[in-house]
């Protein structure tokens, strides 16, 4: 018997088939990452730093170390994991190109919705579900910006559709689409 192609399942089967789980994992291959500039510069610093003796090579504590200070949030069992993986000759040691190929692989599991998710929540620090006038004004602190409180209400009004004086999720969300960040 032929087998059906996709256009031919009755509607319900195609949504069947489209549930997690139900399609073998090895076959869902994730889009291969390019890094960019700055990504590979921001991985080669975080090597670098925790390359203490200069040896062109990390041991497993200062690769743990230099995952999460990337964002990476790792337990004890991944490292070990990540290390048999790589570290071929048992040396105890990775070298930059293979933690580029691990921090490669680091970025394409990324989720780019979480990690929208995420940066609206260090905005939104008092879980009120929007940036506020009062929000903008503490990240600006915080990161030494010096910005009249004109210039960021003229950034609430620009992106606040819904006109409530503050940027909830979605507008958050529309930001970041429009600076490429999601």
């Amino acid at each position: 018997k032929p087998m059906m192609r996709r256009a031919e399942f009755p509607s319900g089967a195609a949504a069947l088939f489209a549930k997690p789980g139900l399609i073998d994992r090895k076959a869902k291959r994730r889009p291969k990452v390019e890094l960019n500039e700055d990504q590979k510069k921001e991985i080669k610093e975080a090597f670098d730093l925790f390359d203490t003796d200069r040896s062109g090579s990390i041991d497993y504590h200062e690769l743990k170390v230099a995952m999460r200070a990337l964002g990476f949030e790792v337990k004890k069992e991944e490292v070990k994991r990540i290390m048999q993986d790589v570290d071929r000759d048992a040396t105890g040691l990775v070298d930059f190109s293979e933690f580029l190929t691990i921090m490669t692989a680091k970025y394409a599991e990324r989720d780019p919705g979480e990690e929208v998710h995420k940066a609206f929540k260090l905005f939104d620090d008092d879980n009120a579900g929007k940036i506020t006038m009062r929000n903008l004004k503490r990240i600006a602190k915080e990161l030494g910006e010096n910005i009249p409180e004109e210039e960021l209400q003229a950034m609430i009004e620009e992106f606040d559709l819904d006109q409530d004086g503050a940027i909830n999720e979605e507008e958050f969300v529309n930001i970041m689409k429009q600076t490429s960040v999601y």
